[in-house]
């Protein structure tokens, strides 16, 4: 079965617009975010020679990107409680009758997890997108040296994510596996086989934040090195860039490290994600058949 023919898909499918203008909401609101260090460099600028010009412009700003803001929270909290809603009393209407109780508390766990990844997850991932390539759209325009120097960065930022994809992905099946009877331990009432069954998932747990901490590691330094980097490059130019410049390219660089750093959590939530996709698409298919 795939993605699109499963509960979540089919839940998807009837929320469409819903989603659709919950992230289109979050976009407007990244595009003020991605905006507010340029007006910010105006605004120095302006005030160094004495105008409030850019100051008044930087306000604007700020005031639209948080009324965007304020609407698309409100929002998106009544469109994912619906969502969640539809889904978990389909799954247990529809799929859910000759499953145990420690799978169905487990499926509800994980279903969970899936809004919340939509809801959350998903949001952070089109943030990392948006700081990554909007910044070096931004500083194309300000100077190409440092773009290469971001986009050379991107090469061991790609090796390293696709190691830690795949030891992510095989832990989380693990994780999920011992989720999924974490009823059952509990209602047998037997201290050793609870407490030995915290421990496992604590164990599973431990493997992963230190999995994500390794990662976490090489990109820093990766970050380092550009951050290092583009000071150097940039500075080369001497006085002939303005302050305000200046801080507008430090901070759209900024940007681009913050949108590498996000990569480790991301590809340990998409690993759990795909798994337990797989899991709630494997008890439909048994009670379909």
């Amino acid at each position: 079965m795939t993605v699109s023919q499963s509960p979540i898909g089919r839940i998807l499918r009837e929320y469409r617009w819903s989603l659709a203008l919950t992230y289109a909401l979050f976009g407007l609101e990244m595009l003020g975010s991605l905006a507010r260090p340029y007006f910010l460099g105006v605004a120095i600028d302006d005030l160094l020679v004495g105008r409030r010009d850019g100051l008044l412009q930087l306000v604007g700003i700020h005031v639209i990107w948080m009324c965007i803001g304020m609407l698309r929270h409100v929002y998106d909290t009544r469109t994912f409680a619906g969502v969640y809603t539809a889904f978990i009393t389909r799954l247990f209407d529809r799929s859910m009758a000759g499953v145990d109780v420690s799978r169905r508390s487990a499926y509800s766990s994980l279903s969970r997890e899936i809004i919340e990844f939509l809801q959350y997850d998903l949001v952070y991932v089109i943030e990392a997108l948006y700081n990554v390539i909007g910044a070096l759209v931004i500083l194309a325009f300000y100077d190409r040296a440092v773009v290469l120097i971001c986009l050379v960065a991107l090469v061991p930022i790609a090796i390293f994510s696709a190691v830690y994809g795949r030891r992510t992905a095989a832990l989380n099946i693990r994780k999920h596996d011992e989720l999924e009877r974490q009823v059952e331990f509990i209602s047998s009432n037997n201290t050793s086989l609870i407490g030995a069954h915290y421990e496992r998932l604590r164990h599973w747990q431990v493997r992963l934040s230190n999995q994500e901490a390794w990662n976490f590691g090489a990109t820093e330094l990766v970050v380092i090195c550009v951050l290092a980097g583009a000071l150097l490059v940039s500075t080369e130019h001497g006085n002939t860039l303005r302050a305000g410049v200046l801080v507008s390219l430090y901070n759209y660089v900024l940007r681009f490290t913050t949108g590498l750093d996000t990569i480790p959590y991301t590809i340990q939530r998409l690993a759990a994600l795909r798994d337990i996709l797989r899991r709630l698409n494997r008890v439909e298919s048994s009670a379909l058949a």
